[in-house]
């Protein structure tokens, strides 16, 4: 059986033009494999001078038109893609001995798309999208729980909170997507998709 693609890549690269096509086919692999959260993500962030940050954060979806994510618009995080709309995302599949690396630019999510994802959300949650003022020093832990519960009681009914102004989704819009995978010595494989100015994505061989 032969193990490689046309590339000369190992077959989980599969023979594909579509990026997005491909980081489904890892991301199902991952889902079986992962023990826990495998579409988390590394996000990395810089501010207006140009210094950067990275922290975990959930994929919550994605399509042709990029990678989506949900955070309080004024936490560190939100302020620096105000500031700086460029970020890069890496996601490590241990379990498979896998990385994805995705570099574009980001904008928000419409406002019915964010209101649909934050309605699907548990009610703890969605209330702590109200209480929490992401990022922002906490004077104790019994201010944020406090903060909870006034919300509870503002929010009692739980098919019923709307969503706040300060939260939404960005959506990462990909200009190069590069799939590495493990190999001995330290002889990884990598594959790089890249977006030429016409939209189309041009595939190339990355040396480990």
């Amino acid at each position: 059986m032969n193990q490689k693609n046309s590339l000369g890549l190992n077959s989980c690269f599969l023979d594909i033009d579509d990026p997005i096509q491909l980081f489904h086919e890892w991301m199902e692999e991952a889902k079986k494999t992962e023990p826990n959260d495998p579409n988390a993500v590394a996000l990395a962030t810089s501010n207006k001078k140009n210094i950067p940050s990275v922290r975990m954060v959930l994929l919550k979806d994605f399509n042709k038109d990029g990678f989506v994510f949900y955070t309080n618009l004024n936490s560190q995080k939100g302020n620096e893609l105000k500031e700086n709309p460029y970020a890069a995302m890496c996601f490590h599949w241990k379990s498979l001995l896998r990385q994805i690396r995705i570099n574009g630019k980001v904008s928000l999510v419409s406002d019915q798309v964010a209101d649909e994802y934050y309605s699907s959300r548990a009610y703890e949650s969605r209330i702590g999208a109200w209480a929490s003022k992401q990022s922002e020093e906490l004077n104790s832990r019994e201010q944020l729980i406090k903060s909870m519960q006034d919300y509870k009681k503002k929010y009692s009914n739980k098919s019923d909170v709307p969503r706040p102004g300060h939260w939404s989704g960005w959506v990462l819009s990909p200009n190069s997507i590069e799939f590495w995978l493990d190999g001995e010595n330290r002889i990884h494989e990598r594959l790089k998709y890249n977006k030429d100015k016409s939209g189309k994505w041009i595939k190339s061989l990355l040396s480990p």
